[in-house]
């Protein structure tokens, strides 16, 4: 009782001690998606993670697909450096003209590229890649050292 009345413990001078905690982690959930989702970028610098991938592998293959609408092939540059496949190109939105006002502007323009660490080796001569309607698939066959091997037994 007597710390009560000194030091005001565990009492809060009147206020609820829930209200407080209350407010703190709406802040933490505030600095916590800022950290995990990031800052919006903006600027000619600033990209996001374009193109989106999927990889994928089977027992012989990996295989890369991407979207990457409104693009042509002679657009993308492909490049296969040890384990990384890189994929660059220029993604170019018309204007619309001087006197439009946007509502809403989500579509970014710009250089972009995507480096991907493969997870094992590959035979670099034997890639091949196709663009069909925006659908861009890069075939990366695997070395014969990272295919897996059925082993007999005797």
């Amino acid at each position: 009782m007597l710390s009560r009345r000194i030091f005001g413990f565990p009492g809060f001078g009147g206020r609820n001690p829930f209200v407080e905690m209350e407010r703190m982690r709406r802040q933490m959930d505030a600095l916590s998606e800022l950290m995990f989702r990031g800052v919006p970028a903006r600027g000619p610098d600033a990209a996001g993670v374009f193109p989106l991938i999927n990889l994928t592998e089977n027992q012989r293959h990996y295989v890369l697909r991407t979207e990457l609408p409104g693009l042509k092939a002679t657009d993308l540059e492909i490049q296969v450096r040890g384990r990384n496949l890189t994929i660059s190109g220029e993604r170019r939105i018309s204007s619309e003209g001087k006197n439009v006002k946007y509502h809403r502007s989500e579509r970014e323009a710009g250089a972009f590229s995507r480096i991907v660490n493969l997870p094992g080796e590959i035979d670099a001569e034997k890639v091949e890649a196709n663009m069909t309607n925006g659908l861009l698939t890069v075939t990366l066959p695997k070395s014969e050292a990272a295919k897996p091997r059925q082993i007999s037994i005797k």
